[in-house]
C-alpha cells in the first residue's frame, strides 16, 4: 500500500539505504512495495534486483519535486512505463534550473498520483488519481467528498525509519540548503508523519474508507515491471552492422588482414589462438563489442591521435590484430581465460587511454556513431572528514573547533553535546551518496534505449550521464566503454612533436617502433639505474627502488615489476619472497612444486590475476566457473569480498580432499585475498611497459624535449619543479618566463628551455594570448614601450611580468621598470591595441637608479612559479656545500651519518598497529636522490615542516642495492630572509650568487 517512498538515493533527503527499505518493507508485511526516489532513478535498478530476496513485488517510480515541494508522483505500469518516466524526467534533468510543473505530462503507461491537499477539485485524466495522506482524511470528512472516489489512493510518504532517521534527514536537509540547522524553513523537511509504518497500522487507518484501500490494491495489482538480472546475454548493442552474421565475417576478416601488420611469420600457434578466441567471442556473443571497440580506435588513428588498448582485453590475439591493443599474446604467453571463458558474463575489459587533448572528440565521436549512448555515473559519497565539517556548520560550530573534530585528535568524552552529535551523525552518514558525478571514463553503448533503464543528467561535460553507476550497468548486462584520459600520452605525442621543430633536419620519430626499443641499450641502462624521473609508470620512488632490487633491463622484467609494485603482491608478503627469488636462484627450490609448476616465469609466486586463477584451478581444484567469480572478486568492484567469500569454503574442502597441509591452503588463500581489488593482468602490464619503453625511449634520446613536453602536461609523479629540476641536470639551460621568447606552454631553442606563460600565478590566459599573437604577427617588443603600446593589459598582469624578469632583453634593471610602468600604465582602465599610422612618442620619465639582487629574483621566482630556478641550497641562511652527497652513502653502509636534502615528496603509511610512519624523497646538493625511512617514534618528534632543505641525521641501510636512510633525527633549515623587504645594505651583504 506504499505508493510512494524513499531511499537515500533521494539527495540529501531519503535517509533509508535500498536494501534496508526492502527488509522494513518485508518485515512490516508489505508485499508490494513502490520506490520513488525523489527526482532520481539512481536506486530503481538495484532495488528490483535485491527485492526477490525479500519476496517483495518491487515496483518503481519517480517522486517529481521543486526542493521539498512534491508537484506529484509517477509510477511506472510496467518496462515501457518506467521508459517513459526516465525519459520525461531526464527532460528537465538535461536543463540548467529546470522547474517540475505542477501537472504532469500524460503518459500512456504511467499512473500519477497529485497530493490531495493541493490538487482537489481538478479533472483528473484516466491514469491520474489524488494521493490522501493520513493527514488529509479529515479533511475528506469535512468535506463530504463528492468526487469520484474511484480517483482516491493512499499516499504515505516513507522516508524515514526511526527518531534518528528524522534527525538525519533535517541535518541532510540543511546541508543541502546552506544552513543552520536552527534556521532550517520547516518547508524544507519532510513531515513528521512520513515515516515507515507496517502495512496493517497503515490500512487501519482507512479503515473508514475501504474504497481508498481497495483502489490503492488495484493499482498495484496492475503494475508489473521486470528486468533479466542473470546477464546471460549482453544488452550493450548487439550488432555493429545491424547483422549479427554480418558482424562475425567482419571481425574474422580484420582479425586475418591484421596478420600481415603485426607478424613477419605466422605460426600454427597464432592460428590455433585465433580460431579458439574467434569461436568463443561468437559463442559469448562478443563480437559487437570488439568491432565498436575497433571503430573507434580506427576514427582515432586516423585523426592522428596516439593511444594505449590495456586491461584483460590485452590478453586477447584478435585485439592485438584489431590494433585494440598493442600487446602480443603469443610471445608473452598470455594466459587465454583470464581474457575469456565460457563461464564469463560480461566482455573483457578495454581500457583505452587518450591524451587529455584528444579524447573529448573521440567521446563526440562515439556519442555521434553510437545511437543509444550515455556516460556512466559515480555515487559521490559522504565522507567522514567532510561529513564532520558540513555538520559542524550544520550546527554552527566555529571553525575552530570543527578542525579540532575533523583532525580527529579529541577524546570523545571531553566534547560538549553538538560536537559528540557532529561526530555520531557523520558516522551515520558516511557512505551516504551525497551527488551524482561521471566516471572517469566509463561509456554506456545500449541495444535498447538508456532510458529504458535510467533516466540520464546532463552534467557541464555535455553528454548525457546516466544515473546508474558501472556495478548496477553491468548487473543488468550493460558493458561500458573506458575511454581515459592519460597525461603520459600527451607527454609522448608533444615529445615528437617537440622534437620535430627542435631538430628540423631529422626524419620523424616512430615511437611504435617497440621491438627496437626493447633491445636499446640506452633504454637498459636508464631501466637498470632506474633513471627514469618522468617516463610513464616508473618514475615513483618506491618503482625507482623495484627496478634496482629487480635489476630490471628488459621488457619481460619491466612487465613483471608492473604487476609486483601493486598493493595485491606487496600485501601478500610476497613482494620480497619475488626479488629474493628473481636474485638467487637458489631460494627458487623453496617454491612449492606445485605453485613452481604453474608459474615458472614468476618463480612460484603469484604476480598476476592470471596467476591467482591458476592457482585456484590448478592447485585448489576450483573449476573454470567458480575461478571466474575470483576475477570479479579481483576487479575492485564494490562486491569483491562476497565473491572471495563465495568460493573460500570450496577452495579449503578440495585442498582438503587432494591431502594439502592446512597451514599450506591457509597461506595460500591468504595470498589469493590479498589480491582482491589491486592486481593487474599481464596483458595489463604488458600495455602499461608498452608505454614505459616508449617515454623510456624519449627520454634517453631526447631528455630535454622529453622533460618540456612531461612540464606542459602537469608532469607525472612529481611536481613541476623536479621535471624542471631534472631537465637542468641533463644540460638544460632554464630560463624564466619571455615575452619575446615564451608561449602558453614551456617551449625549448636548443638547449634554452624558457618556462611558459602558464606556469605564472594569477596571469590571466587572455593575456598570454594577446602577447604571442602580437609578436607572431608583428615581431618581437622592442622595449616596456613598445609592449605597452601593443599589449592592453593592466599594471597588476604587467608587474607579474617584469617581476619573472620577462623584459629582461630591455637591460633595465626590474626595479626600475616597475616604476616606469606605474607611470605609464593607467591602473583603472586601459584600451585595446589600435593600430595607426604614425606611432605616438610616450615620456620618458627619468627614474632614480633602484638595484635589484639574483637573490630577490629567486624570492620573486618562488612567489610566482611556485619554486626557485636557482639551487635552492644557495637560498639558506648559512650556507651548505660541502658534506656527504648520495653517491658516496654506499660506502657508509650501517654507519650514522648527517646528510643535506632539498624535499622532493613524502608518502605516509600505517604500520600494523595504525600508527603513521613516513618515507621521504631529498634532493642533495648535486641533484642526486636521497631516500628516507622515518618510524612513527621519529616520524612524530621530528615531522616534515613542508618544502625546504633539511639536515637529516640516520642509519644507511642497504637492501638490494638500494640504499636508504633511517632517520633519526631531522629539522629543516632555515632561509635568508626574503631581501625584497630587507634594507639594501643588508641585500648587498647576503649576495651568495
Amino acid at each position: 500500500m506504499i505508493l510512494n517512498s524513499h531511499s537515500y538515493f533521494s539527495l540529501r533527503y531519503g535517509t533509508i539505504k535500498p536494501i534496508d527499505l526492502l527488509d522494513l518493507a518485508n518485515k512490516g508485511g508489505y508485499r508490494v512495495f513502490v520506490l520513488t526516489d525523489i527526482n532520481n532513478t539512481s536506486a530503481c535498478l538495484e532495488y528490483m534486483r535485491l527485492a526477490s530476496k525479500f519476496s517483495i513485488k518491487p515496483l518503481i517510480g519517480v517522486d517529481f519535486r521543486n526542493g521539498a515541494k512534491q508537484e506529484f508522483v509517477l509510477i511506472a505500469k510496467n518496462n515501457n512505463g518506467f521508459q517513459q518516466i526516465n525519459t520525461y524526467l531526464s527532460k528537465f534533468l538535461h536543463q540548467d534550473n529546470y522547474e517540475i510543473p505542477n501537472r504532469a505530462e500524460a503518459l500512456n503507461d504511467v499512473f500519477t498520483i497529485y497530493p490531495f491537499e493541493r490538487y482537489y477539485g481538478k479533472t483528473l485524466g484516466e491514469n491520474e488519481f489524488w494521493g490522501v495522506k493520513t493527514s488529509d482524511l479529515n479533511s475528506i470528512k469535512f468535506l463530504r467528498f463528492q468526487g469520484d472516489a474511484g480517483k482516491l489512493v493512499i499516499l504515505h510518504t516513507v522516508t524515514y525509519k526511526d527518531k534518528r532517521g528524522y534527525n538525519t534527514h533535517r541535518l541532510l536537509r540543511a546541508i543541502d540548503n546552506n544552513t543552520l540547522l536552527s534556521k532550517l524553513p520547516k518547508s524544507e523537511t519532510c513531515d513528521e508523519q512520513d515515516k515507515f509504518m507496517p502495512c496493517n497500522k497503515l490500512i487501519d487507518y482507512y479503515k473508514a474508507y475501504p474504497e481508498i484501500v481497495e483502489n490503492t490494491k488495484r493499482l498495484l495489482d496492475s503494475c508489473n515491471v521486470e528486468f533479466d538480472f542473470s546477464q546471460k546475454v549482453p544488452n550493450n548493442q548487439s550488432a555493429y552492422t545491424n547483422n549479427k552474421a554480418l558482424d562475425f565475417k567482419l571481425l574474422k576478416r580484420l582479425t586475418y588482414k591484421g596478420l600481415k601488420y603485426r607478424y613477419d611469420e605466422v605460426t600454427d600457434s597464432i592460428l590455433d589462438r585465433i580460431d579458439k578466441e574467434l569461436k568463443i567471442i561468437k559463442e559469448k556473443e562478443f563480437v559487437s563489442y570488439f568491432l565498436i571497440n575497433w571503430k573507434i580506435l580506427k576514427y582515432a588513428r586516423h585523426k592522428g591521435y596516439f593511444y594505449v588498448g590495456r586491461g584483460s582485453g590485452a590478453n586477447s590475439i584478435v585485439a592485438y590484430l584489431l590494433r585494440i591493443t598493442d600487446v602480443d599474446p603469443i610471445e608473452l604467453d598470455l594466459y587465454f581465460e583470464r581474457f575469456i571463458n565460457l563461464y564469463r558474463t560480461n566482455p573483457p575489459d578495454f581500457d583505452i587511454d587518450f591524451s587529455h587533448r584528444d579524447r573529448d572528440d573521440i567521446i563526440d565521436f562515439i556519442f555521434k556513431t553510437f545511437k543509444n549512448t550515455a556516460l556512466i555515473t559515480v555515487y559521490n559519497t559522504f565522507k567522514y572528514k567532510a561529513s564532520v565539517r558540513e555538520l559542524g556548520k550544520v550546527f554552527g560550530l566555529p571553525k575552530s573547533e570543527i578542525d579540532v573534530l575533523s583532525s580527529g585528535h579529541y577524546s570523545v568524552q571531553d566534547l560538549d553535546q553538538l560536537s559528540q552529535l557532529v561526530i555520531v551523525y557523520s558516522k551515520h552518514i558516511q557512505g551516504f551518496p551525497n551527488y551524482l558525478g561521471i566516471h572517469a571514463g566509463g561509456i554506456i553503448i545500449s541495444e535498447k534505449p538508456v532510458h529504458y533503464y535510467t533516466a540520464t543528467f546532463m552534467p557541464p561535460k555535455g553528454f548525457p550521464t546516466t544515473q546508474i553507476d558501472m556495478v548496477v550497468a553491468e548487473d543488468i548486462g550493460l558493458y561500458k566503454f573506458d575511454i581515459l584520459s592519460q597525461r603520459g600520452l600527451g607527454k609522448i605525442k608533444e615529445t615528437v612533436d617537440i622534437v620535430a621543430y627542435n631538430h628540423p633536419h631529422q626524419n620523424r620519430l616512430d615511437i611504435h617502433d617497440i621491438k627496437r626499443f626493447k633491445q636499446d641499450e640506452r633504454i637498459k641502462y636508464l631501466l637498470r639505474n632506474a633513471k627514469a624521473i618522468g617516463c610513464f609508470y616508473v618514475e615513483s620512488p618506491a618503482m625507482r627502488m623495484l627496478l634496482k632490487k629487480l635489476r630490471v633491463d628488459d621488457y619481460l622484467g619491466l612487465v613483471a615489476a608492473s604487476s609486483v609494485i601493486r598493493p595485491g603482491v606487496s600485501k601478500s608478503g610476497m613482494m620480497r619472497e619475488y626479488i629474493l627469488r628473481y636474485r638467487y636462484p637458489n631460494r627458487r627450490k623453496e617454491a612449492h612444486p606445485v605453485l613452481y609448476n604453474i608459474m615458472p616465469d614468476t618463480f612460484g609466486v603469484m604476480v598476476y590475476q592470471e596467476d591467482v586463477i591458476k592457482v585456484a584451478h590448478y592447485f585448489g581444484g576450483l573449476n573454470l566457473g567458480e575461478a571466474d567469480m575470483l576475477r570479479r572478486g579481483m576487479s575492485g568492484k564494490f562486491r569483491s569480498r562476497e565473491e572471495f567469500l563465495k568460493v573460500k569454503s570450496q577452495f579449503f574442502s578440495n585442498c582438503k580432499n587432494s591431502g594439502k597441509e592446512v597451514s599450506l591452503t591457509r597461506e595460500i588463500w591468504r595470498q589469493i585475498e590479498s589480491f582482491a581489488g589491486y592486481a593487474f593482468a599481464k596483458g595489463h602490464s604488458a600495455s602499461y611497459a608498452v608505454e614505459s619503453y616508449q617515454s623510456l625511449f624519449l627520454k634517453a634520446y631526447y631528455p630535454l624535449e622529453y622533460m618540456v613536453a612531461t612540464i606542459n602536461n602537469g608532469g607525472g609523479f612529481y611536481s613541476t619543479e623536479l621535471y624542471v629540476h631534472e631537465a637542468r641536470m641533463h644540460g638544460g639551460n632554464i630560463q624564466a618566463p619571455c615575452v619575446n621568447k615564451s608561449f602558453r606552454q614551456a617551449v625549448i631553442y636548443g638547449k634554452d628551455i624558457y618556462i611558459g606563460f602558464m606556469f605564472l600565478q594569477s596571469f590571466e590566459t587572455k593575456n598570454t594570448k594577446t602577447i604571442v599573437e602580437q609578436r607572431l604577427k608583428y615581431g618581437d617588443y622592442k622595449s616596456l614601450d613598445d609592449f605597452i603600446d601593443r599589449v592592453p593589459i593592466a599594471m597588476e598582469q604587467v608587474a607579474i611580468l617584469i617581476k619573472i624578469n620577462a623584459f629582461r632583453f630591455t637591460g633595465i634593471n626590474k626595479r626600475e621598470l616597475l616604476w616606469e610602468a606605474y607611470m605609464k600604465i593607467n591602473k583603472l582602465t586601459f584600451e585595446a591595441h589600435v593600430t595607426t599610422l604614425f606611432k605616438t612618442e610616450r615620456i620618458h620619465f627619468k627614474t632614480p637608479e633602484l638595484p635589484s639582487t639574483k637573490l630577490e629574483d629567486a624570492f620573486d621566482e618562488i612567489e610566482l612559479l611556485g619554486f626557485p630556478l636557482c639551487n635552492p641550497f644557495h637560498l639558506l641562511l648559512k650556507p651548505v656545500k660541502t658534506g656527504l652527497r648520495a653517491k658516496q652513502l654506499p660506502k657508509y653502509v650501517n654507519h650514522i651519518v648527517e646528510v643535506t636534502g632539498y624535499l622532493v615528496t613524502t608518502k605516509r603509511t600505517s604500520t600494523s598497529n595504525g600508527k603513521s610512519m613516513y618515507f621521504g624523497t631529498f634532493l642533495d646538493y648535486d641533484g642526486g636522490f636521497l631516500d628516507t625511512v622515518h618510524f612513527p617514534p621519529v616520524a612524530a618528534k621530528y615531522p616534515f615542516r613542508g618544502k625546504g632543505v633539511y639536515r637529516i641525521k640516520g642509519k644507511v641501510l642497504e637492501e638490494f642495492d638500494c640504499i636508504n636512510i633511517e632517520v633519526m633525527a631531522m629539522y629543516r633549515l632555515a632561509i635568508i630572509e626574503d631581501p625584497r623587504y630587507s634594507d639594501h645594505e643588508t641585500i648587498q651583504n647576503k649576495m651568495i650568487l
